[in-house]
C-alpha cells in the first residue's frame, strides 16, 4: 500500500468517523438541547400564569366597578339608558314626553345610535338634566340641545320642551 493510497483511507476513515460520531451522539445533543429550550420557555409561561392572572383579575374587578358606576346592567344600552333618564328626570321633577326609538347607521365600521328624546320642565332643571346625562352616566354624548317655549292654550301657562339627541357607538 502507498503512502497515497493510506492518505485516501485516512482521510475516508476520518469522514465515516465523523459521519458516525454525528449520527450516534451529535444529533441526538442537539435534538434534546431543542426540546430543552421549548421545555423553558414553557416553563416561563407557566411561572408568568399566576402574574397574568391577578392582572385579569384586577382587570375584572376595575371593569365591574365601572359597571356599578355607570349603573349598567346586563340589559340593552337603549334599556339603560331609559334607566338612567327616568331616573334623572325624576329626581330633577322633569316630565319625559316622548323617548323615540334609536337611529341606527354605520360609519368607519362602527355602528352609530343616535337616541331622540324629548323632555318637560324649568331651563335650570333641563340643563342639570343634560349635564348628567352626558357628563355622569357615560351613554353617549349630546350632539343636539334644542329648547322651544310652548304654551298650554287651556290652561294659558307657558312651558319649556327640549330635544336631544344622545349618541354613542358599538
Amino acid at each position: 500500500m502507498t503512502a497515497r493510497n493510506k492518505n485516501i483511507a485516512a482521510v475516508a476513515g476520518f469522514i465515516l468517523a465523523l459521519i458516525l460520531c454525528y449520527v450516534l451522539a451529535i444529533s441526538n445533543t442537539i435534538r434534546t438541547k431543542e426540546e430543552y429550550s421549548a421545555l423553558k420557555a414553557e416553563e416561563a409561561l407557566f411561572n408568568n400564569i399566576p402574574r397574568q392572572l391577578s392582572v385579569l383579575n384586577e382587570k375584572n374587578a376595575y371593569y365591574d366597578s365601572l359597571l356599578r358606576k355607570f349603573k349598567i346592567g346586563g340589559t340593552s344600552m337603549q334599556h339603560n339608558l331609559l334607566k338612567a333618564v327616568n331616573q334623572n328626570a325624576e329626581e330633577l321633577k322633569l316630565k319625559v314626553i316622548a323617548f323615540n326609538e334609536p337611529h341606527i347607521f354605520e360609519k368607519d365600521g362602527l355602528q352609530v345610535h343616535t337616541y331622540n328624546l324629548t323632555v318637560e320642565g324649568g331651563f335650570n332643571d333641563i340643563l342639570a338634566f343634560v349635564y348628567r346625562l352626558e357628563q355622569q352616566t357615560g351613554y353617549g354624548e349630546v350632539v343636539n340641545f334644542y329648547l322651544e317655549k310652548k304654551k298650554n292654550f287651556r290652561t294659558g301657562k307657558e312651558y319649556l320642551q327640549a330635544q336631544l339627541l344622545i349618541r354613542n357607538f358599538d
